[in-house]
């Protein structure tokens, strides 16, 4: 059994942004040598999340309206009490999920049609991380 481990440093520049990361995802799986195992990758802050879906322009931006409407920013949260004001962000995580794994069969990401990975940042212009992690033969 092989591991292997690969870690993305982001600062974005707007406190939202969504990332397409599926190239460096193929990247790491190619970097390991893996061919047959797991993919998993990893949002390592509690306000930006890690998800796969369509890489369709509209839907970014209904996925930006869905969750700003499920968890509004500039509302006065009982997080913010803390002297954050970033309690709409730890919200949007939870929604969005933090993590996802990938199939690799024969080396290469299993995806099914139009799968993508993509990094999304509720509260950004600072430093974070997403952590890859492959493991198999």
């Amino acid at each position: 059994m092989k591991s292997f481990t690969k870690y993305l440093l982001f600062k974005t520049k707007k406190r939202m942004e969504f990332i397409n990361i599926t190239e460096e995802v193929n990247q790491a799986i190619e970097d390991s040598k893996v061919k047959e195992g797991l993919c998993h990758v990893n949002a390592m802050h509690i306000t930006s999340g890690v998800y796969i879906n369509d890489a369709e322009n509209g839907l970014i931006e209904d996925i930006k309206e869905w969750l700003e409407t499920l968890a509004p920013s500039g509302k006065d949260y009982k997080h913010h009490l803390t002297g954050e004001d970033n309690g709409d962000a730890h919200l949007k995580r939870m929604i969005i999920g933090h993590e996802v794994t990938i199939p690799i069969t024969n080396g290469k990401a299993d995806f099914g049609p139009w799968e993508e990975v993509y990094y999304a940042e509720f509260d950004g212009k600072r430093d974070k991380r997403v952590i890859i992690k492959i493991i198999g033969e």
